[in-house]
C-alpha cells in the first residue's frame, strides 16, 4: 500500500495499526485485527462509521480483509492522544511532558472548545442510536498546533439500548458507569451521559486526583448530576446534558 512510517503493535485491543504514506504523499492510519476479539471490534467500528458523520470523528475511508480478518483505513490526523497505554507501560498522565498534562495547562476557553467538539459529536452519535462504550482519554486526539480536538478508537460503540450479557463491558473504570459492570443491566443513553460527564470532570481538572477543578460550581453541579450512580438521577439524554453544560459555561463567573 505504501511506506510504513509508524507501527502501533503494543496495544491490548487485538489489533495492530500502521501509519502508511502512499505514493501521492497521502498519510493513512491502517488498523487490522490480529485476534477474533479484535475482528469483532473492527466489525463494530465499520458499522458505526457507516452511520456516523461528524467533523470531530475521524472517519473510516476504506476497509478490506487481510488474513480473513477486517482492516480499516482512516485518514492520518496530526496530534497526540491524551493517554496512550500499552501492554508494557501505563504512562503517568501528570508528568510535565505528558499530553494530558499539556492539555490541562491550556487556557480554559480552549478546553471548553475541545469539550464542545466532544459533546457535539455525541449529539450526532446519540441521535443515530449508538451508545458510548470504552470512551476514555485514549479516544481524545488533540492537535496542539491547531487547537483542535478529534475522536478516535470508538470501535466499541454499539447500537442501544441493550442488556449487558457479560460481567462487564470493556473500558477504563475512571469513565465507566456502574451499570457497565453489572450483568443484566440496561446500557442506554444515560450510560453515555455518565461517560461524557466523566470526560468533562477529568479534562477540566488540573490533575488526576480530581482535587483541582478549573471550572465553576455551576459547571461542577452539571457534572455531578451527569455522573450520578443511579442512572435515573442523571440527565436522560446527551442533548439535555449539552444544554445544561452550555448554560453553565455561558454564565461562567
Amino acid at each position: 500500500m505504501g511506506h510504513i512510517f509508524r507501527v502501533f503493535d503494543a496495544q491490548d485491543s487485538g489489533c495492530i495499526s500502521y501509519g502508511v504514506r502512499t505514493g501521492d504523499n497521502s498519510r493513512w492510519f491502517v488498523k487490522s485485527a490480529t485476534t477474533p476479539a479484535g475482528a469483532r471490534s473492527l466489525d463494530r467500528a465499520r458499522e458505526f462509521h457507516t452511520r456516523i458523520r461528524h467533523t470531530a470523528v475521524i472517519p473510516v475511508r476504506h476497509s478490506f480483509t487481510a488474513a480473513n480478518r477486517p482492516a480499516l483505513v482512516y485518514p492520518w490526523v496530526d496530534g497526540q492522544v491524551l493517554y496512550h497505554p500499552t501492554v508494557h507501560t501505563r504512562p503517568d498522565r501528570t508528568a510535565p511532558t505528558a499530553p494530558m498534562a499539556h492539555f490541562r495547562r491550556l487556557p480554559l476557553p480552549l478546553v471548553h472548545q475541545a469539550l464542545e467538539r466532544i459533546l457535539q459529536a455525541h449529539l450526532v452519535i446519540a441521535a443515530a442510536g449508538f451508545v458510548g462504550v470504552d470512551l476514555y482519554d485514549g479516544c481524545f486526539l488533540y492537535d496542539f498546533a491547531r487547537d483542535r480536538m478529534h475522536l478516535c478508537d470508538l470501535d466499541e460503540y454499539r447500537p442501544g439500548p441493550f442488556t449487558l450479557g457479560t460481567e462487564r463491558l470493556p473500558g477504563s473504570t475512571r469513565y465507566m458507569a456502574p451499570e457497565e459492570t453489572t450483568a443484566g443491566a440496561e446500557i442506554n443513553e444515560r450510560t453515555t451521559v455518565y461517560a461524557l460527564g466523566r470526560a468533562i470532570r477529568l479534562l477540566m481538572d488540573s490533575g488526576d486526583a480530581e482535587s483541582a477543578w478549573r471550572g465553576t460550581s455551576d459547571q461542577l453541579r452539571v457534572v455531578e448530576q451527569a455522573t450520578a450512580a443511579d442512572p435515573t438521577l442523571r440527565y436522560s439524554t446527551v442533548h439535555e446534558l449539552c444544554t445544561r453544560w452550555r448554560a453553565a459555561t455561558r454564565h461562567m463567573g
